[in-house]
């Protein structure tokens, strides 16, 4: 049964079991879909592929975007609102972004700070200045997002949001470990090892799920809801040609295996609607550390295209899309080191000309690049990308360059659209009706960003509103 996508209730098999709430995947979104529903009376059954919790979310930094003056923030000295994270969400996510889901998730940001800590998850009240990603030590708090860079330094007053689990490095796992253990502590069943392959319809209702288990096939079936927490598309190259074939360029997937798109095909076979297909994410992770930001970077025709202090992924989704994945970071002595990921300078000159001849630029371009940005930063000023003063001044030869091009930088990816959901976490069809019994969130679904992006919205757009769609279906 594993080409069709959905099957009817009448043609299948008997029920393996049967519960009030399904939720496929057991990640950051199912995890907390699984945990609301059954915080709302209702038996759940959670499905997981793998053979155990967690999904990508396991895997990753384990950045939570948190703000609006969490007790964090406030530890560390930096006031922040309601207000002041909606105002830069609609720019960082832009454009265009849900403006709905924005709202609710800045307005629900400390409720959700507080609903995590009470499920065990601890944070220490220390910002790490030096990285947008997981600090090497237990510092809670990061700029993840370029908060304090242009253009969003001037759209609302910059604060940090990027919330981290107490422990060293990256802390994905332990933020799922918490998660799932909460689940278990009550009552969630959980099913391994078991790879969902269709949704079962009754009529116009989603009613239960087909599944395979070391070639068993099962059906589950649910009184209330399906929920839908089964990771992006990024492990399809199929459907990244159709729908987000830039994202083919990079080199190095961010997710799992399990993020086949399959749950979003699955949905899509009932009617659901889909949004920012295209769109994805493009981590280009040159720093820490933050030294290499005097430098300068540049495209393929040695001219600056961004703010080199801002967000990293905005620099890679930047060069991805719109510089055919070709820059390079132009450094001089006083600020070179080797990145953290061991990367070095891959062209060594004592005069930009010779830097401009041996990287293959235009003749001509860093000259005029190096010069127009020396004239300006001689005052610490940048009036073509607005980078912050601090990170501004004259690069001295000799300099060197970084090769960021794939193959040689690595340019991590992954997809942000998917399923169209109400905030409630209802998958919507397309003619703009919620679908029975149908629920999904996480990367399954296209949530708050559009094209932009700041680490942590990720795990934090999948747990609040895995929470919104598991108490929603807890309640269908």
């Amino acid at each position: 049964m594993d080409d069709l996508l959905h099957v009817d209730l009448k043609d299948v098999r008997p029920a393996t079991a049967e519960t009030d709430v399904l939720v496929i995947g057991f990640g950051a979104a199912g995890t907390c879909a699984a945990h609301a529903a059954r915080e709302a009376g209702a038996e759940v059954i959670a499905i997981e592929r793998s053979a155990g919790a967690g999904g990508a979310a396991a895997l990753a930094e384990g950045i939570i975007y948190l703000g609006g003056g969490t007790p964090v923030q406030q530890a560390c000295g930096f006031d922040d609102s309601v207000e002041n994270m909606t105002a830069y969400l609609m720019a960082a996510c832009g454009p265009e972004p849900d403006e709905a889901k924005v709202a609710a998730y800045a307005n629900g940001s400390l409720d959700h700070f507080d609903w995590l800590v009470a499920r065990g998850v601890e944070f220490d009240a220390r910002l790490d200045i030096e990285t947008q990603m997981a600090p090497r030590d237990t510092h809670g708090l990061v700029w993840s997002g370029g908060e304090n860079a242009w253009p969003f330094s001037e759209m609302a007053t910059p604060a940090p949001r990027g919330h981290l689990a107490k422990t060293k490095n990256s802390t994905g796992w332990l933020l799922m470990k918490i998660l799932a253990e909460a689940c278990e502590a009550i009552g969630v069943e959980t099913v391994y090892d078991t790879r969902v392959t269709a949704l079962v319809v009754d009529g116009d209702r989603v009613v239960g799920v087909v599944a395979s288990s070391y070639g068993e096939e099962r059906v589950y079936l649910a009184r209330r809801g399906v929920v839908l927490t089964a990771g992006g598309f990024i492990w399809n190259d199929d459907m990244l040609r159709r729908h987000a074939p830039t994202l083919l360029r990079g080199t190095w997937k961010v997710g799992t295996e399990a993020d086949d798109g399959r749950a979003i095909e699955m949905a899509q076979s009932v009617g659901a609607r889909v949004k920012n297909m295209h769109v994805g994410e493009v981590s280009l992770p040159i720093i820490p550390p933050r030294d290499l930001i005097q430098g300068i970077i540049v495209n393929g025709h040695g001219q600056r295209f961004i703010n080199e202090d801002t967000y990293m992924g905005r620099v890679g989704q930047a060069a991805l899309y719109d510089q055919d994945a070709t820059c390079f970071l132009v450094v001089d002595e006083a600020a070179y080191q080797p990145n953290w990921m061991g990367l070095t300078a891959t062209w060594v000159c004592e005069t930009v000309g010779e830097l401009e001849s041996e990287m293959g630029l235009p003749a001509g371009s860093l000259e005029a690049t190096v010069d127009l940005y020396n004239r300006h930063a001689a005052t610490h000023d940048d009036p073509m990308f607005h980078k912050a003063p601090d990170w501004v001044r004259p690069l001295i030869p000799p300099l060197g360059a970084f090769d960021l091009r794939p193959g040689v930088a690595p340019y991590a990816p992954f997809t942000l659209g998917g399923l169209e959901t109400s905030v409630a976490g209802e998958v919507i069809g397309l003619g703009g009706e919620a679908i029975p019994g149908l629920f999904a969130a996480g990367r399954t679904t296209a949530g708050i960003c559009s094209f932009g992006y700041a680490s942590g919205l990720s795990i934090g757009d999948s747990t609040m509103f895995g929470r919104f769609a598991g108490h929603s279906a807890a309640g269908a």
